[in-house]
C-alpha cells in the first residue's frame, strides 16, 4: 500500500462516524416529518389550563456564581487543549436495535472523556477523548478506600428538529465543583468542561436515540486516585465522562405512577452532612432499603427525617406536593435547600416555571407525614410527584407509611400539574419550545 493510500484510508476511518450519520439522517428524514405532523396535531387537541409557550422568560433563572478555586489547585485545563483519539473499526460497539426498549445505564457509547489532575505536575493536564476503556489505578487509590468520588447526571436529547441539546449544564458543573470542594478534590472551570463534553457528544452523536422515549445519559465523574492510604486531600485525580443511551429509570405502575415505602427507621441525610452533594457515599446505604421496598411491591423509598418525619427526597428524586390550602387556593410545595436534599436542576426549573406562570402559590418549606395525612383526610391533597434528570417528573400514587397504605389522588386530576410540568420541560429538552436552558450541540 502506498503512503498516499494509507493516508486516505486513515481519513476514511477517522471520519466514518460522519458518513454513517449522514446516511442515517437521510433515511430518517421522512419519518421525522411524519413525527412532527403527528405532534402538531396532538398539540392542537390539547388545551391545558397553563399554556406551554415558546417565549417563557428567564426572569426567575440565574446562572450559578463562578467557583473560586483554591490557590493550591494549580493550572486549569482548557477545551482548546483537547486531543481526540477515535475508536478503530474493531473498537466500535453495536448500537441498540430498539431505542424505546432501552434500560438504564447498561449500554455505553464508543468514546469517553478523560482529564487527569496531578498537583506535582502543576495541576490539571490536557483533556483527551479516547475509545471507551477500562481504568487502571493503584489498589491504594483513595476512591477505593474512602469513597473520594462524586458524579453528575445529565442528558443529551435529540430534538424534533434533529438537533441535539443538553439541559442547563452550567448548573451541573457548579454542583459538581461544590461537591469537589467538600471532598478535597480539585475544582475546575465548568465552561471549559462543557466544551469538552460537547465535543464528546458530537463524536458519539449517533448514539443519541431518535425518539422522545429515550435519551443519552451523561455521567461526569471525579475520583481521587492517589496511591496512598492517608485520609487527606487528593494530589492526583481523574475527571472523566462516559455516555449511555437510556430509557426509563424505573418501571412505574400500569398507570404511570410510582409507589413508595416511607419507613422512619431509615435516614438518608442529616444536618451538616453531604445530602446536598452528589457523592457515591450517599447512594450505597440506600440500596438495601430500596430492596426492602421492592420486596413489598413498592418502586421507591420516601426518605424521612427527624422525629416529626419530614419529607426529604423520594428515591433519587426531589419531591413536590400540590394541594389546596384552607381557603381553597392551590399551592405547590417542595422541601427547602437546608442541606438535607440535593439542589436538583429539574427542581429548580419547576420552581422557576411555576413562579413565572403565577397560577398558584409556590413554597419551599418543610412538610411532614402528619401534614400529608391531614391534607389527604381533608380532601385537599391533589398531587405528589418526584423530579430529577433520570425521570424528569414521576407521579406518586401510594405511600406505605407505618404499615398503612395511603393512596394519593395524583392520577385522578383532570389537568394534573405534574403532567404540564413534564410536557414543558421535555418540550424544552426536545426542541419543541425554544428556550435558553437548552444548549445546542454542534455536530
Amino acid at each position: 500500500m502506498t503512503t498516499k493510500m494509507a493516508i486516505n484510508a486513515k481519513d476514511i476511518f477517522r471520519n466514518q462516524h460522519r458518513l454513517i450519520r449522514f446516511i442515517e439522517q437521510s433515511i430518517r428524514l421522512c419519518s421525522n416529518q411524519s413525527l412532527k405532523t403527528a405532534q402538531k396535531q396532538a398539540k392542537q387537541h390539547a388545551e391545558p389550563d397553563i399554556q406551554i409557550s415558546a417565549s417563557i422568560s428567564t426572569e426567575y433563572t440565574h446562572a450559578p456564581e463562578p467557583i473560586k478555586h483554591d490557590k493550591d489547585v494549580g493550572q486549569q485545563f482548557a477545551a482548546v487543549q483537547l486531543s481526540v483519539r477515535l475508536a478503530s473499526p474493531q473498537q466500535l460497539h453495536p448500537k441498540p436495535d430498539n431505542d424505546e426498549a432501552l434500560g438504564f445505564g447498561k449500554v455505553f457509547t464508543d468514546h469517553m472523556l478523560k482529564i487527569y489532575y496531578h498537583r506535582n505536575l502543576g495541576g490539571w493536564q490536557r483533556p483527551e477523548i479516547t475509545p471507551l476503556e477500562n481504568l487502571v489505578m493503584h489498589p491504594a487509590a483513595k476512591v477505593l478506600h474512602y469513597a473520594v468520588e462524586l458524579f453528575e447526571g445529565m442528558k443529551a436529547y435529540r430534538g424534533v428538529d434533529g438537533k441535539i441539546r443538553i439541559f442547563r449544564p452550567n448548573m451541573n458543573m457548579n454542583r459538581m465543583n461544590l461537591a469537589a470542594k467538600r471532598s478535597g478534590l480539585p475544582t475546575f472551570e465548568g465552561e471549559e468542561y462543557i466544551k469538552c463534553l460537547s465535543r464528546l457528544i458530537s463524536i458519539d452523536s449517533e448514539w443519541v436515540p431518535h425518539t422522545e422515549a429515550a435519551s443519552l445519559y451523561i455521567r461526569p465523574t471525579l475520583i481521587g486516585i492517589d496511591p496512598t492510604l492517608g485520609v487527606a486531600s487528593s494530589n492526583s485525580a481523574l475527571l472523566y465522562t462516559i455516555l449511555s443511551p437510556v430509557g426509563s429509570y424505573f418501571k412505574p405502575d400500569s398507570n404511570g405512577a410510582v409507589s413508595l415505602l416511607a419507613d422512619p427507621r431509615y435516614t438518608r441525610a442529616w444536618p451538616g452532612g453531604v445530602g446536598n452533594r452528589k457523592m457515591g457515599s450517599n447512594y450505597a446505604p440506600t440500596i438495601n432499603v430500596q430492596k426492602e421496598a421492592a420486596q413489598k411491591g413498592l418502586q421507591q423509598v420516601l426518605w424521612l427525617y427527624g422525629e416529626d418525619h419530614q419529607l426529604t427526597e423520594v428515591g433519587t428524586m426531589n419531591i413536590f406536593v400540590f394541594f389546596a390550602n384552607e381557603k381553597g387556593e392551590k399551592v405547590l410545595l417542595t422541601p427547602p435547600l437546608n442541606g438535607l436534599i440535593l439542589p436538583g436542576i429539574t427542581r429548580d426549573s419547576i420552581l422557576a416555571l411555576a413562579r413565572q406562570w403565577g397560577k398558584f402559590e409556590v413554597r419551599e418549606e418543610t412538610i411532614n407525614m402528619t401534614q400529608i395525612i391531614e391534607l389527604l383526610n381533608q380532601g385537599r391533597l391533589l398531587e405528589m410527584f418526584g423530579t430529577g434528570t433520570a425521570c424528569v417528573v414521576s407521579p406518586i400514587n401510594r405511600i406505605n407509611y407505618m404499615g398503612t397504605d395511603f393512596y394519593i389522588p395524583t392520577m385522578e386530576q383532570e389537568q394534573p400539574i405534574h403532567e404540564t410540568m413534564r410536557e414543558t420541560l421535555t418540550g424544552i429538552q426536545y426542541g419543541k419550545i425554544d428556550h435558553p436552558w437548552a444548549l445546542e450541540i454542534d455536530y
